[in-house]
């Protein structure tokens, strides 16, 4: 019975479904965390007569024809990027993103990631690092004698030497947009790498026209709302179950055959 087959692809799918959920919730807390979304589709349909065909010599027309649908499959796992609040921590080099962008990171491979968890570092030269200690482009350095930093909306860092009252400028940050957000590939630790979905990195100034600005002092929040991730949760629960139902009903179905032939 195609039924026990299809039942199962069903199965399969809400466990997807569910192992999506379980990270939604388990990353609730994670700074900058994108929720997931899992999308589906339904598989090949087994033609048992045709729709359109001619039904007699009068090119009379099937009008609905017989398909019988071979279940569901997992098409992709959609990452939402909308912005997440936005939470003071008054801790001097946390930055927040309000809008589009992503902070540039060099990794130990001189490859290029991309984040927008704000939550910076002091490395032991004075340079503003990821908390893995992963440098954030371009590169800023905070020399040791300085008493205060004050980074704009525009990303621009300034630096209150001590003896001086004129700040300087020890740098600018330089944001990422892209074309495509979702298509960026998760690597873990809130970074993220480019990829021929996401097409290329166009960088500028936080604050340019495109760009999102600077907050200093605040750290994004995720936006998993955990009231949609637990209704979401029983919606694939009761499907999981239902489709198990039908597997235990084919079951019972196929036995009733077995014993009608005996």
């Amino acid at each position: 019975m195609m039924s026990m087959d299809i039942a199962a692809t069903g199965m399969q799918a809400q466990q997807t479904n569910v192992e999506v959920i379980s990270n939604n919730i388990a990353n609730m807390n994670t700074t900058a965390y994108s929720r997931r979304r899992p999308q589906f589709s339904d598989l090949l349909y087994e033609n048992l007569k045709r729709v359109g065909t001619n039904s007699s010599d009068n090119n009379t027309i099937v009008p609905t024809g017989i398909q019988i649908g071979l279940g569901v499959q997992t098409n992709g796992v959609y990452r939402l990027t909308t912005e997440g609040s936005l939470v003071s921590t008054d801790n001097t080099l946390d930055t927040a993103i309000q809008g589009r962008g992503y902070f540039q990171i060099q990794l130990p491979t001189g490859e290029i990631a991309y984040t927008r968890d704000g939550s910076f570092q002091l490395s032991s030269t004075g340079q503003i690092v990821t908390q893995d200690g992963y440098t954030v482009l371009p590169g800023i350095i905070v020399p040791t004698n300085a008493t205060g930093v004050t980074i704009n909306t525009s990303g621009q860092v300034s630096i209150t030497l001590d003896g001086q009252v004129t700040p300087a400028i020890a740098g600018q940050f330089q944001t990422a947009i892209f074309p495509n957000e979702a298509g960026l590939e998760a690597e873990g630790d809130n970074i993220y790498l480019q990829t021929a979905a996401s097409g290329t990195a166009s960088t500028g100034a936080p604050g340019s026209p495109g760009f999102g600005t600077i907050l200093q002092g605040y750290l994004e929040s995720s936006n998993v709302n955990v009231v949609t991730e637990i209704t979401d949760l029983i919606s694939a629960q009761r499907a999981y179950e239902m489709n198990s139902k039908v597997i235990q009903s084919s079951d019972e179905m196929m036995q009733t055959v077995t014993q009608l032939k005996s």
